[in-house]
């Protein structure tokens, strides 16, 4: 075989491992697949790919799968008509499967996937095999990846993803003003759900760990955390067989940020800690009490110093915001840390684990695991001090000056802190960055543009 000359080569010649080759074909020969998708993920969080019967493995993982690159941003137009993304005449993509990502689809095992990393195809002048600028899943492992050689340290994290279900039997009655959370009662209602959810999940490699009841029809399952990049993927199928499991027993799964005024928002909090080998470096061995090490100091600087301009990820939707508005919902209001206190944007809990509360369920973890990465080195680079833990409830008085920009409280305004940002926008990559703004930009101007029901209610009959 020829030198790898481009990362698309490079990725060739992984490919051409005998040994992965065959663990995938016997895999694929046991449970009898005959067909496999080759999936990834855009920047707004979608799951998109291809289908290509089974026999054809080893031509798709030398020469992957193509598909029009616009479709990193789900095809969508903006207000103007121009398809975002580079326009129906831009080139296509080639998507190549990381071979140890193969899973056999618990709920149907004529069916497998692959996870993919993308390339500019070999023909394009200059850029050939080059990584395509928008993968959002290949920028995180390259990110990580550069991280870790230069620090030595890796992100290791565990998403808590709460969601929706609603449909035939899940009505909940409960008294005004207290919380139907933690009871089993309810948990035993939504028995079906969760037992079919965790049976996939543990069939596709989430080791699942503990769940529970939060509010009407909305439940948390979580799994154990680990490297960042494996985190990600895993919100990913996470997500994929919550929405299978609802068409199997006909209800509805829903990521919503904030389903409906009042009721607890959807979040998708992120419980991260920094390792180096065995070592969790944001504590020290033997002490019990609440703490940070210097360098856990460092990375809270850095995580809460680009918070503000992080919400356009962390928070992705117009409907995200209503979270954030809707106060003594445990979601956070001002950017601040403390310990074990759930009104902070940080909350220091046991073992080392910083638990990050502002990104929500529709969040895209590849955008939003590549920004904390880039938070926590700018931290460590600069030695940020994160300030004193707060103390007592975030939901109070906010006359004192902010240490650190404050959160932004709508779509609009958190893109103009985004775009000010270079640590943020370099994260996610100068032309992901672009893209992502003018789509949520569109998506922002669109709602502006909008009347809603509450209009109609507030001023259809207002005068005189």
């Amino acid at each position: 075989m020829p030198d790898a000359t481009t990362a698309l080569d490079q990725h060739r010649e992984r490919n051409t491992d005998e040994e992965a080759i065959n663990l995938v074909r016997k895999r694929i020969a046991d449970a009898g697949v005959e067909y496999v998708y080759y999936q990834t993920v855009t920047i707004n969080g979608r799951v998109i790919g291809k289908v290509v019967p089974a026999e054809h493995l080893i031509r798709n993982v030398e020469k992957g799968v193509n598909m029009h690159r616009t479709v990193m941003a789900d095809f969508q137009v903006d207000r103007a008509g121009n398809l975002l993304g580079g326009g129906s005449e831009a080139a296509e993509f080639t998507a190549l499967p990381d071979l140890d990502t193969f899973s056999v689809l618990p709920w149907d095992s004529s069916v497998g996937r692959f996870f993919c990393r993308l390339y500019e195809p070999e023909h394009r002048p200059e850029v050939g095999g080059r990584p395509l600028a928008t993968d959002v899943r290949g920028n995180l492992i390259r990110l990580h990846e550069a991280f870790t050689a230069r620090t030595g340290l890796t992100l290791r994290t565990g998403c808590e993803p709460e969601m929706t279900w609603t449909g035939p039997g899940l009505e909940v009655h409960h008294r005004p003003d207290d919380s139907p959370a933690y009871r089993i009662d309810l948990l035993e209602r939504s028995r079906p759900i969760y037992q079919k959810v965790i049976a996939y999940a543990k069939a596709l490699g989430l080791n699942m760990i503990e769940g529970d009841y939060e509010d009407p029809g909305q439940i948390e399952l979580n799994w154990m955390f680990d490297h960042a990049d494996l985190t990600a993927d895993r919100l990913i199928t996470y997500r994929q067989l919550c929405r299978q499991v609802a068409r199997e027993l006909g209800i509805k799964a829903s990521f919503m940020p904030k389903p409906a005024t009042g009721m607890m928002g959807n979040g998708c909090h992120h419980n991260l800690s920094l390792w180096r080998g065995e070592e969790n470096v944001l504590e020290e061995p033997g002490r019990r009490e609440l703490h940070l090490t210097e360098t856990g100091q460092h990375a809270l600087g850095g995580i809460l110093t680009h918070a503000a301009a992080s919400m356009a990820v962390m928070g992705s939707t117009v409907n995200s915001y209503k979270r954030y508005w809707d106060s003594g919902q445990f979601a956070p209001s001002q950017i601040n840390w403390g310990k074990d206190n759930k009104t902070c944007t940080v909350r220091l809990s046991a073992n080392g684990r910083l638990e990050f509360k502002l990104p929500d369920a529709m969040v895209n973890p590849y955008l939003s695991h590549a920004v904390l990465i880039a938070a926590i080195a700018e931290g460590l680079d600069n030695k940020i001090d994160p300030g004193p833990s707060q103390q007592g409830s975030s939901y109070g008085d906010t006359s004192d000056a902010p240490r650190f920009t404050p959160l932004p409280l709508n779509l609009g305004e958190a893109l103009r802190v985004f775009d000010a940002d270079p640590v943020v926008k370099a994260a996610i990559g100068e032309e992901t960055a672009e893209l992502y703004h003018a789509y949520k930009w569109d998506e922002w101007a669109r709602f502006c543009g909008v009347v809603t029901d509450w209009e109609h209610m507030m001023y259809a009959e207002d005068t005189p």
